[in-house]
């Protein structure tokens, strides 16, 4: 993994507050994974341009062996961060890849895609995240695209205090991510607290952001955020960032973009504006037209 020095640190002069704790819902999906749905289809306004996050974390086969078979997405980007263990994915177009520790792919599904994610192990600790990111709607039946990327591709620094921040996308500390977007300008940062540390993370003042911890706890503004629990931030316009603090050790993810402010009309994995587009989606489906 490439780490860059910092060039410049960010500077916060007040942070947002935590607007609400999120506890996230256990669940199933594609050929029975468990995974804990953290961002559902009740926050995705308060939330927009963001879609989902799941998190799956288990090291019994049983809850992640048959993976996710054979299925379609239309009008969005999901983005796999594999944090332990290793997933093929195969779709459509003949595209194949391998993600393992530490590696993200990213994919636009635009106007059609249909692809299968399958563990390549028998064993051990399976962990990593999925979040779904929306398509502007004139962006929404554009060409899919993904590429993969190791961990060694994806930018990596390390504050004066510790903390480790891999830089998924967007900016931070003066350090660009492996991936931008014009239209959502999203932010996706994976960071890793020694104890009593701290990291500010300057934010657009209309972007919508929350931050997932997946290990320890953090301190938000006075609001303490624990384990599996998402913060999300408030809107505050005299905030021009967000201050993390931890105690004790604590890996977080903290995301954040700027919202579409469009309809949104979603029917499992087709994400579209009106109705009439989900049942155009269904219809391609149906008929082999999808991609």
């Amino acid at each position: 993994m490439k780490t860059n020095a910092i060039t410049h640190a960010d500077q916060v002069t007040q942070s947002r507050d935590v607007e609400q704790l999120v506890v996230g819902r256990a669940t199933s999906d594609g050929a029975g994974v468990k995974l804990t749905r953290v961002l559902s289809q009740s926050l995705q306004h308060r939330l927009d341009p963001f879609l989902m996050l799941d998190a799956f974390a288990s090291d019994n086969p049983d809850d992640y062996i048959a993976g996710f078979p054979d299925h379609p997405h239309r009008g969005f980007e999901t983005v796999t961060y594999m944090i332990a263990g290793r997933m093929r994915h195969r779709d459509n177009a003949g595209h194949e890849g391998l993600l393992e520790n530490g590696g993200v792919q990213w994919m636009t599904a635009g106007r059609g895609i249909i692809h299968s994610e399958i563990p390549m192990q028998e064993e051990g600790v399976m962990e990593g995240f999925q979040l779904w990111l929306n398509l502007p709607g004139k962006d929404k039946m554009n060409a899919p695209w993904y590429q993969d990327f190791s961990a060694a591709d994806l930018p990596r620094l390390v504050t004066e205090a510790g903390v480790a921040a891999t830089v998924i996308a967007g900016e931070s500390q003066g350090v660009s991510g492996a991936v931008t977007r014009d239209a959502t300008a999203p932010i996706y940062l994976d960071l890793h607290f020694p104890a009593a540390t701290r990291f500010a993370q300057a934010l657009p003042k209309e972007f919508n952001a929350f931050v997932y911890v997946y290990r320890g706890e953090v301190t938000i503004a006075g609001t303490t955020v624990p384990a599996q629990r998402m913060a999300i931030l408030d809107s505050d316009a005299q905030a021009d960032g967000v201050v993390i603090e931890a105690s004790g050790d604590a890996r977080v993810l903290l995301i954040a973009g700027r919202p579409l402010n469009e309809p949104i009309a979603q029917y499992g994995p087709f994400v579209m504006n009106t109705e009439q587009e989900i049942y155009q989606a269904l219809n391609d489906f149906r008929d082999g037209r999808l991609a």
